[in-house]
């Protein structure tokens, strides 16, 4: 039990800014074991996004309730996932080789392919989130009482929740199917001497993912990070579950795009995969509360 325990903040830590007991670092031992907790950190982030965005829509308006459900996801997380997702669009808008690609995704400068990508990214997430109230019927926040204002907002929450939960488990998936693209010499390829300290800061950042990378879970440790991904849409209608099909589609294509160019993933393109997700799912919600 001591040592589930520390696998477990060992994912907070490596996910998250929360901050963890001292005795708990960067231990490959650990590191390789924690993504079977990473949708468990996805409940925690998502419940704190979802707190935000029910303070902000009880108090303020539904557009401010969205944006400080994104707000808070990036600030408990450090922006971790969207730091990648913007190396991503940097790295393969800009580059038309493995080692510019990667020497890009290391620079930590962001260019105009990652600003322009993190703009429709969170624009997306803002349009998608801020149409799950609306599905739900005689909605009146201002008047409601604070207790009430939780089950009117149920389908929002779990969304939330869920997004972040099943988003963090498809680099899970990947890790465990796909290959590593920073081996060797590829860990530093395309350094630039004019960034000195955003290289190094890439060199630790490419050990940490190294260090899960390296290793492959147990077929207990997958099975317990598809169960823990899965948990919150045990609270809702089946018809939840379609969701999986496109986000599961849509992780198989990245991860054959960076096969092709880069060999493998880095842990740039789990950020990215991650986000993607998140929109993918919530983008599912969005559809079967329509259409279901």
């Amino acid at each position: 039990m001591k040592k589930e325990v520390r696998i477990f903040f060992t994912a907070i830590m490596f996910l998250t800014r929360i901050r963890v007991p001292p005795n708990v670092d960067h231990s490959p031992i650990y590191l390789s074991e924690a993504p079977r907790y990473f949708p468990v950190v996805g409940w925690i982030v998502g419940a704190v996004s979802a707190l935000f965005y029910l303070l902000g829509t009880r108090f303020i308006s539904t557009d401010a309730g969205v944006v400080a459900a994104i707000v808070a996801g990036a600030l408990i997380t450090g922006a971790f996932h969207e730091d990648g997702f913007a190396d991503v669009c940097d790295g393969f808008g800009g580059g038309w080789t493995k080692e510019k690609i990667l020497g890009i995704m290391k620079d930590s400068r962001i260019g105009a392919y990652g600003a322009i990508g993190l703009i429709l990214m969170l624009g997306s997430k803002f349009v998608l989130i801020k149409e799950l109230p609306a599905f739900t019927p005689s909605l009146n926040t201002t008047a409601a009482a604070p207790w009430n204002v939780f089950y009117d907002h149920r389908y929002a929450i779990l969304a939330i929740v869920c997004a972040h939960s099943l988003g963090r488990l498809m680099p899970v998936l990947v890790m465990q199917a796909g290959t590593y693209a920073r081996t060797g010499a590829n860990a530093g390829a395309g350094a630039d001497a004019s960034a000195g300290a955003g290289a190094a800061a890439g060199a630790v950042d490419a050990g940490k993912s190294g260090a899960i990378a390296g290793q492959r879970m147990s077929s207990g440790g997958v099975i317990a990070a598809v169960i823990f991904a899965l948990a919150p849409f045990g609270f809702l209608s089946w018809h939840y579950l379609l969701v999986i099909a496109p986000v599961l589609y849509a992780t198989f294509e990245l991860n054959r795009y960076f096969k092709r160019w880069i060999g493998g993933y880095t842990g740039d393109c789990l950020g990215a995969i991650e986000q993607v997700s998140e929109i993918m799912i919530y983008l599912g919600f969005v559809l079967i509360f329509r259409y279901f």
